[in-house]
């Protein structure tokens, strides 16, 4: 009967860990749910997982790679445990005692000897078809009662362990294939950066932002060389780190890259036309990059120094282009073209002329929160819903980053407010897709915008017009965003409600929908109901006035 116990719990053993290493997602959730079932079947206190960096000969840990074993002392413990198991098949260690899988009834017995009730460590190999590469250590204080231990335990024990290694070693594997993948992404999108900017200030951000992704393990700084040839930090937003900075004066054109002395800290250059401009810098507290983490650096770099000559190529040729290369909408060298046209043509024929200016709230945020990619896919969004909400003869215009002007040709004041209201509307309500962005968990975001309407008043310079609709925008603003305001010289009239705008990923259902479309009618309605009654009841004492001075007269 005990060892029909001891049989069924063995199969019971190799079923768990065989159903777990089934279903791996990360090298947490392996140590976690392996802890949790050697914690349940055998009682062992702790199972950690360390495997071997054979470019610098140190032990690492295997959730968090770039974590490595610091302790001089541990370091040379564990590496004489691993030189041990490596040079002897089919054993492991127990309380320093090297032990075999393939026991006699003698060594089984001074194996349990060996066992305390205190404070019990055995080592087993992370073995591959060709090596060992790590080291699973097990600690407990008592093991189970239902463990006993024999020659069948220890060929059951083997097993376990073998398919363990099994799955580590295909888990390095496909964490190195995915590694792949990210790189040629990585060179991909950097390539097409320029497809839609060609800003440097707007494009270095984005390419450290795919670096810093990419080599998750450093910190990544990128610098540019400014017009007195000294280097400043374009991105993050800064870099304590002092020998960086000295390291940059080292830095040549003809450098693949240059190290630290501790090797921690790689610099790299940034070239346009064989000149140096910049560099990339990469640096940890906590360890050096591995060989192919240099090589995908050195190569990354190459391919933003090649993005960096092509985007100063296209901003050259841009110049005298008409449209936003994002957007599609006119850019800001033809909105300046435009405006003056537009400005003389209503003084000429004394028609009304209107300018909304447009403003998407919490830009930097979205910028923050999903990247630089996704805050691209929100402009162009954006512009698209601006495209469908005017008439043909209106221009709207990129004016520069996150800011729409919109010239409304032959428009009145009122009108030009009502369309202001609408697009507000329908941009509060529209979801704008970010699936070209690949944020994870993410497909679209709803946002909102404020905007400021000016109406040209003749005598004005283009400046003055849409600078008053740029003053009725910063009104918008300080009074909680998601309004429209109408710019006056004495005072500004706001016709939206106060709500505040809320980023949100989460799509919201139908009945959400509704609820928000009637409570955001309900005030704007109200709003327009007492505008009129307003405007009525300023027309009735006009009339009056009138009447009384014809009457005196």
């Amino acid at each position: 009967m005990a060892e029909k116990k001891n049989e069924n719990f063995e199969k019971d053993l190799i079923l768990s860990i065989t159903k777990a290493l089934m279903n791996v997602q990360s090298s947490q959730s392996l140590v976690m749910t392996l802890n949790s079932i050697f914690k349940e079947k055998m009682g062992i206190d702790a199972v950690n997982f360390c495997m071997v960096d054979y470019t610098t000969g140190r032990f690492k840990d295997f959730v968090r790679d770039w974590l490595y074993v610091e302790d001089q002392d541990k370091h040379i413990y564990l590496s004489n445990i691993f030189q041990q198991i490596q040079t002897s098949p089919n054993s492991f260690i127990l309380n320093g005692r090297l032990s075999s899988f393939i026991s006699s009834e003698d060594e089984i017995k001074e194996m349990k000897a060996v066992l305390n009730h205190e404070n019990n460590l055995i080592y087993f190999p992370i073995v591959t078809e060709f090596s060992a590469i790590g080291i699973i250590e097990f600690y407990f204080r008592k093991l189970d009662d239902k463990v006993k231990i024999n020659q069948s335990f220890l060929q059951m024990l083997q097993i376990v362990l073998m398919e363990i290694s099994t799955a580590i070693s295909n888990y390095i594997t496909r964490s190195g294939m995915a590694t792949n993948l990210n790189f040629y992404d990585a060179m991909k999108n950097m390539a097409k950066i320029i497809e839609n900017q060609y800003e440097l200030t707007y494009i270095m951000p984005q390419i450290g932002e795919m670096i810093d992704r990419f080599i998750s393990s450093q910190l990544i700084y990128i610098f540019f060389k400014n017009a007195n040839n000294k280097y400043e930090l374009v991105w993050p937003t800064n870099c304590n780190n002092d020998e960086v900075l000295s390291l940059l004066d080292q830095l040549k054109a003809d450098d693949d890259v240059i190290f630290s002395e501790d090797r921690q800290t790689s610099v790299f250059p940034l070239m346009n036309d064989k000149e140096l401009v910049g560099a990339i810098v990469a640096s940890s507290s906590i360890g050096m990059l591995s060989p192919s983490e240099l090589e995908y650096l050195i190569e990354l770099t190459k391919q933003a120094s090649v993005t960096i000559q092509r985007a100063n190529a296209y901003s050259e040729i841009l110049k005298h282009a008409t449209l936003d290369a994002l957007t599609g909408l006119n850019n800001r060298r033809q909105f300046e073209v435009r405006i003056k046209q537009e400005t003389s043509q209503s003084t000429r024929k004394s028609t009304p002329l209107c300018g909304i200016m447009l403003d998407i709230d919490y830009f930097k945020k979205i910028n923050d929160t999903y990247g630089h990619a996704a805050g691209d896919c929100v402009l162009k969004g954006l512009s698209q819903i601006i495209i469908k909400t005017f008439r043909e003869y209106d221009i709207p215009c990129r004016y520069g980053g996150e800011e729409f002007f919109i010239i409304l040709p032959m428009t009145p004041l009122d009108e030009a407010v009502l369309v202001a209201q609408r697009l507000r509307r329908i941009i509060q309500e529209t979801p704008i897709d970010i699936r070209e962005a690949k944020v994870k968990g993410v497909s679209s975001l709803y946002i909102t915008a404020s905007m400021g309407v000016n109406i040209y008043k003749p005598g004005e310079t283009p400046e003055e017009f849409y600078g008053g609709a740029d003053k009725a925008l910063y009104e918008a603003k300080i009074n909680g965003r998601n309004k429209v305001v109408s710019f006056r010289k004495s005072s500004d009239v706001v016709f939206a409600p106060k709500d505040k705008a809320v980023i949100s990923a989460k799509v919201p259902s139908k009945a959400d929908k509704k609820a928000e479309n009637v409570k955001e009618q309900k005030p704007a309605k109200a709003k327009e109901n007492k505008t009129t009654k307003t405007a009525k009841k300023t027309s009735t004492t006009k009339t009056k006035t009138t009447s009384s001075k014809k009457a005196k007269k």
